[in-house]
């Protein structure tokens, strides 16, 4: 039996599994502010951080995971390090491959079917550039082992759960707008907010954003990327911001229960952030072969196709 392409498995350490989230809460705020997918743009982190300071009230940001990828350079490496550190974090499977590599896992991805073999291999070479700034660094590699793997929020009377993956792994698609888009991985959502007791799960991972009422009050909010472009024809980043008021800001929103759900635009410089993947990613490299299209123009995916407010678990 041929084994799986390293990039394609989800190893056991990654799995904690749905009861996990049932823990008490690590925070107590009004809002949240959730940034998956940094990917190493320090551009992105300095709008976010900018947002995050107007906030007003009790509050917390989290950075739940893959806030490093592009970031080969060791000073921006411990730039995104040190900056992440300073508020809440969760690893993502590239902080958990960085940190203590599993056998075979490749990038950690646990990519689908629909991703294609060559993204894949791209993605696990990648991974095994950034090891090596990593290793220069001991001392952050050390930090991003001791970060968790999901956080539960109360955020005003609500629980959130903050995951990288979904609610049974670091690394799964469950919360994927593709997966989320069918009958069943809606249904699978829904029971994992039950079995969780979270009013809203947030997470990222999957690259790119949806914002998918449940049912039963529920929902999934998914970020995308905050360090790149996620809708065709746009240069920002998106965030997710969860509060017990709306905010000013949001490129899309939604109601689960007493929480308003937003995704937020971060327009960071897009063109000093291209000068800066390129200077580490040129022409003919694995990022710039699997990103650099997208850095640039979007992927084909437009914000009508991430907000569905349809109560689809119902």
């Amino acid at each position: 039996m041929t084994e799986p392409l390293p990039g394609r498995t989800c190893p056991v350490g990654y799995r904690y599994g749905v009861q996990a989230l049932a823990a008490p809460a690590a925070l107590r705020v009004d809002t949240l502010w959730v940034a998956g997918g940094l990917y190493g743009n320090l551009f992105a982190l300095e709008r976010l951080l900018e947002l995050y300071r107007r906030e007003p009230g009790p509050k917390a940001l989290v950075f739940n995971g893959d806030f490093h990828w592009f970031d080969i350079d060791a000073d921006d490496f411990a730039r995104v390090n040190g900056s992440v550190l300073e508020h809440c974090a969760t690893r993502g499977n590239v902080e958990t491959e960085l940190a203590s590599p599993a056998r075979g896992a490749g990038c950690g991805c646990g990519y689908p079917d629909w991703v294609g073999d060559d993204d894949v291999a791209r993605s696990n070479r990648i991974i095994e550039r950034l090891r090596e700034t990593a290793r220069r660094l001991p001392e952050a590699t050390a930090a991003l082992a001791a970060l968790p793997m999901h956080l539960v929020a109360q955020v005003g009377p609500e629980r959130v759960g903050v995951v990288h993956g979904d609610a049974d792994s670091l690394a799964g698609w469950g919360f994927s707008q593709e997966l989320l888009a069918r009958a069943d991985g809606a249904r699978a959502a829904l029971e994992a907010c039950a079995r969780a007791r979270v009013r809203v799960f947030a997470s990222s991972h999957s690259c790119l954003p949806v914002l998918q009422r449940l049912g039963g009050g529920c929902a999934i909010i998914n970020n995308g990327a905050a360090g790149m472009p996620n809708f065709a024809g746009t240069r920002f980043g998106v965030a997710t911001r969860i509060s017990t008021r709306p905010g000013a800001r949001a490129l899309y929103r939604a109601r689960a229960g007493q929480l308003t759900l937003e995704a937020v635009a971060l327009e960071y410089d897009a063109q000093a952030w291209q000068r800066a993947f390129l200077a580490h990613w040129p022409p003919g490299s694995d990022a710039h072969r699997s990103y650099y299209e997208r850095i640039v123009h979007g992927p084909r995916y437009a914000p009508q196709q991430a907000l569905r407010p349809l109560e689809m678990a119902a």
